[in-house]
């Protein structure tokens, strides 16, 4: 795949824009709280084949700017199943934060993934994992090379789980999971830079605990 991280917001969320390289056909995954993405992929020359968003779960920085691109590429919306009472909380998760201006409507989520689910695009398969404890449903999609983590795991973090919904047991089991597979995989996170499982798996403190 061909990858384009777009950093955007008040809290530096990395968005991303993947395309598969044989046929060009393009996907969203994670949106942003603000209309940055939009208005990037809006300028782009040629424009983007885009054909569907992939959200990781529903927090307000992940998923809050869905309405605005759905403005803009009328394409199906993926969101994980366990993610759907958080992503329903999206009016009122600016309050958690102390800025109630941040709240934004929900969106149309038009498919539903659940743990060991594939998605098409183009000639590249995209498989979701299910790694819940950041949020009741977080998951993540990759593909041979990538995966695209959300909040779950970070070079040399991992995701809170004091928020909201948030579970630490579940995160433990998750991370576990997640350190499962191959350990070559580029780890494109919700923040921060580009790191691999394998590196975190020598290396990041909270996988050890």
């Amino acid at each position: 795949m061909q990858i384009d991280c777009i950093t955007v917001g008040a809290f530096r969320v990395n968005t991303y824009l993947v395309r598969d390289e044989a046929t060009g056909q393009a996907a969203i995954i994670d949106t942003g709280e603000t209309e940055e993405l939009a208005e990037y992929l809006e300028a782009l020359t040629p424009p983007a084949d885009i054909r569907m968003i992939l959200l990781t779960h529903g927090h307000l920085d992940h998923a809050g700017a869905l309405t605005r691109l759905q403005q803009s590429f009328d394409v199906p919306t993926y969101l994980p199943r366990l993610e759907k009472p958080l992503f329903e909380t999206l009016p009122q998760q600016g309050n958690w934060f102390g800025a109630p201006q941040m709240n934004r409507p929900c969106g149309r989520i038009d498919h539903f993934v659940d743990d060991g689910d594939s998605i098409q695009l183009g000639e590249t398969t995209l498989h979701f994992i299910s790694t819940p404890g950041h949020t009741p449903g977080q998951g993540c999609y990759y593909d041979e090379q990538d995966i695209f983590v959300g909040d779950t795991l970070f070079a040399g973090s991992v995701g809170r789980t004091d928020l909201p919904m948030g579970d630490p047991a579940l995160m433990k089991q998750s991370l576990a999971k997640l350190m499962q597979l191959p350990g070559h995989l580029r780890v494109h996170s919700g923040h921060g830079p580009v790191t691999t499982l394998a590196q975190e798996r020598k290396t990041n403190p909270f996988l050890s605990l």
